[in-house]
């Protein structure tokens, strides 16, 4: 959703189009298959992504390089509402979790402190949190913010236009 966001309002988006949309992700998941090879060193596609979007998965954020500067816009989704997404999704690809939901929980909590108290100790990251949920309520306040943090003009009645209700399916 942040992703579409940003590229409606205005900003140029580094994306492949490799993951089409389906039916766990309607509107597509503006991703870029390189950026999961950033734990194996793969770095070099990003100096050439400098001024644009680029949707990176928390997991993977200790391994940007330390010689670019990030804005970070960190989407914060309630833990069980991740758990049912990824649930549903497991079910129509026909795959089982390795992991229960509560084992699952536990090390996403984990994971999460530990970005949080990792990337506050970065000089060359600035991150926004934005809780989803707030998000698909009320778009237009945040927006806003999104526009003070990144310093850019943006098109803001483009971006309030994509968060939806109907795509809120799995809450808490």
């Amino acid at each position: 959703m942040m992703m579409k966001m940003l590229a409606e309002g205005g900003l140029p988006a580094v994306m492949d189009s490799l993951r089409q949309a389906d039916e766990d992700n309607p509107n597509g998941y503006f991703e870029i298959e390189a950026s999961k090879s950033l734990k194996d060193g793969e770095k070099k596609w990003l100096y050439d992504a400098q001024g644009k979007v680029v949707k990176v998965i928390s997991y993977l954020l200790e391994f940007l390089p330390d010689d670019l500067s990030y804005d970070i816009i960190f989407m914060e989704r309630e833990i069980s509402e991740v758990l049912a997404s990824q649930r549903k999704m497991l079910q129509r690809r026909n795959e089982v979790s390795a992991l229960s939901d509560a084992e699952m929980e536990a090390q996403f909590r984990e994971h999460l402190r530990a970005v949080k108290y990792w990337s506050a100790r970065k000089p060359n990251m600035r991150i926004l949190f934005v809780k989803y949920s707030e998000m698909v309520k009320a778009p237009a306040k945040l927006c806003g913010s999104i526009a003070e943090f990144l310093e850019l003009p943006m098109d803001l009645e483009a971006m309030q236009s994509v968060p939806s209700q109907s795509l809120y399916r799995n809450r808490s």
